[in-house]
């Protein structure tokens, strides 16, 4: 269906279809229920597409985990897909799309066996998207290299997997190193910094229930500076594989 033709069915101007479509303009939630309606969209697809309409001209959005969690980890997949570039920010844990499945799967030890099953596999869903052409940096601080995360052998395991990952083309891999006495954003927490060709910049916020994503731009912003002084705060890209081989050297060692 062309532009002229949903714009003649809705009745309105061709023009304001066409810069809806374009995202210049945010449409009423009222409209979105038209286009829907006339274009076929029933049940929950019906009801999540007006829902992100009474929520477009929100400055940030924390998700409601009651509302399904699966959804918003297959909306990360999403992202982590699409992006130009993504930035891990991890000070305490291996970023997720990084994680092995023994790793993963060792962070949701508390949930039920068939909870564990699905979020272990949607993980791994997003470390699929490591292998696409978007750039992919990675700010690690030492700790959560270091950190005893189920067994030794684990760790040395996780720490190889990073290592390896590092090697490839569109990914680096960056440490912070525990002797550094300054503060920096990484001790604010974890969060991921996404980049789209067509779309303006995201920051991804990982709370326990309700994650977060940041779109106002001087938000955004204040985040995107700040990873300046993260990235002058890392060692250099052969100094952070070097130590990584020693911890997972380490690892390796104890777990014998």
């Amino acid at each position: 269906m062309t532009v002229r033709d949903l714009a003649k069915l809705l009745e309105v101007s061709q023009g304001t279809v066409s810069r809806y479509e374009r995202g210049e303009r945010s449409p009423k939630p009222e409209y979105v229920a038209r286009v829907a309606g006339t274009l076929g969209v029933t049940g929950s697809r019906y009801d999540d597409l007006v829902e992100f309409a009474n929520t477009a001209n929100t400055s940030n959005m924390i998700v409601d985990g009651s509302k399904g969690l699966h959804r918003h980890l297959i909306e990360l997949s999403e992202f982590d897909r699409t992006a130009e570039r993504v930035l891990h920010v991890a000070p305490m844990l291996i970023p997720g799309p990084m994680q092995t499945r023994s790793y993963a799967r060792e962070m949701m030890i508390s949930l039920p066996p068939d909870e564990q099953d699905v979020r272990v596999e949607l993980r791994m869903a997003r470390a699929a998207a490591l292998d696409t052409p978007c750039q992919v940096e990675v700010i690690l601080a030492e700790r959560a290299l270091r950190e005893p995360f189920g067994s030794d052998a684990l760790m040395a395991e996780q720490v190889r997997h990073v290592l390896a990952l590092s090697q490839q083309e569109n990914i680096t891999v960056r440490i912070i190193p525990s002797s550094l006495r300054r503060w920096t954003l990484a001790h604010d927490g974890a969060f991921v910094f996404y980049e789209f060709a067509k779309a303006d910049p995201i920051v991804h916020l990982e709370h326990f229930r309700g994650p977060a994503f940041l779109y106002d731009v001087q938000d955004v912003k204040a985040y995107r500076e700040e990873t300046d002084t993260l990235m002058k705060a890392a060692m250099s890209q052969e100094d952070s594989a070097e130590l990584m081989v020693s911890i997972a050297d380490q690892f390796e060692g104890s777990s014998q």
